[in-house]
């Protein structure tokens, strides 16, 4: 009853157990080491441990046997083996000698677990960590250029304190985004609600164009582009008041070169009474004429008369999208519909 008990228990292990006699031939084998390795039972049985072994690893099975014949239980250690269809896994051993009824060691149990999706988690954070790393790097070195030109600009200590604090915290939006996605870019969309809510003024604002992934850079720049419109529009546009309006376009063309552009365009009126001090002279005229394009490898004008301010940015696709799409969103007033 004992040994059928546990012989049900080895069969039914999620890990694969693998038995093998002192010459390294298998002996037993459950159905996990089926599922990890690829080989039926009749296959692996009377074969040598080393099919499993890739080619540089084969001394292991050398210094285990040499062991387990002292008796000596192999802890746990990770290593790479070798399925039937040739693909390498990462696996965690632990070998353990086998006694027959006088205790003279007459074999080893193996048992082997799969820890490749582990690994693979490792090296997938690994990567993450060294491009967040590289990134906040760059943070840094914005948040320097930030304070560096507000405090060039800024009237007196507390003008230069709000300035500093809003464009930071505009950083820490577009920051927001991107570790949601783990660095891999963020919607467009997204990015324009969430830099425009603070302003709370969305009945006065539409949005249109096709559903589109930025790159991380595209992310970081045009929201500080968007974050510096914004600022301007509620001190002295649209935003300043309950009429005018700010319109936000974009579109995936075909350039001269043969190569998508995108292009986005801030379209904003309001009353003539009210003169634009557009960031045409400050900051902001810094992002939106040369930082903001230079880092998508772009172009921008921007125009502004009494009542109206555009701001046009193109720049290549592979420099600014990571996945363009045709479906069109149009959100205005609060309420979202979607086209194809």
């Amino acid at each position: 009853m004992a040994a059928s008990r546990l012989a049900a228990i080895v069969d039914s292990s999620y890990d694969a157990i693998i038995g093998k006699d002192l010459n390294s031939i298998i002996t037993d084998w459950n159905r996990a080491a089926e599922r990890v390795f690829g080989y039926t039972a009749e296959e692996a049985i009377g074969q040598s441990i080393l099919m499993l072994i890739p080619d540089g690893l084969q001394g292991e099975e050398a210094d285990i046997i040499s062991r387990v014949r002292r008796g000596e239980m192999v802890a746990s250690y990770e290593t790479t083996r070798r399925r039937k269809d040739g693909t390498y896994i990462s696996v965690s051993l632990t070998v353990s000698p086998i006694r027959d009824g006088t205790g003279k060691i007459i074999g080893a149990s193996k048992i082997a677990r799969d820890i490749s999706a582990a690994k693979e988690s490792e090296h997938r954070i690994r990567l993450l960590m060294r491009e967040v790393n590289h990134r906040v790097k760059n943070q840094f070195a914005v948040v320097l250029s930030v304070i560096r030109e507000t405090s060039r600009r800024a009237k007196d200590p507390v003008e230069f304190e709000q300035q500093v604090r809003d464009r930071v915290m505009a950083l820490s939006r577009s920051h927001d985004l991107l570790v949601s996605s783990e660095w891999a870019g963020a919607s467009l969309l997204d990015l324009l609600q969430e830099h425009l809510k603070p302003f709370g003024h969305d009945g006065q604002v539409t949005l249109s164009g096709p559903l589109v992934t930025l790159q991380p850079t595209a992310v970081q720049h045009l929201g500080m582009a968007i974050h510096e419109l914004g600022s301007n529009s509620a001190k002295f546009g649209a935003f300043s008041s309950d009429m005018g309006g700010v319109s936000i376009e974009w579109h995936v063309v075909p350039g001269e070169d043969g190569r998508q552009v995108f292009k986005v365009a801030w379209d904003e009126t309001f009353p003539q009474a009210h003169l634009a001090q557009t960031a045409t002279a400050g900051f902001g005229s810094v992002v939106l004429r040369r930082v903001a394009p230079q880092a998508l490898s772009g172009s921008a004008t921007l125009e502004h008369q009494p009542g109206h301010i555009k701001w046009a940015l193109e720049a290549p696709v592979d420099s600014s999208l990571v996945s363009p799409l045709n479906e069109r969103i149009l959100v205005g007033a609060g309420e979202e519909k979607s086209a194809p």
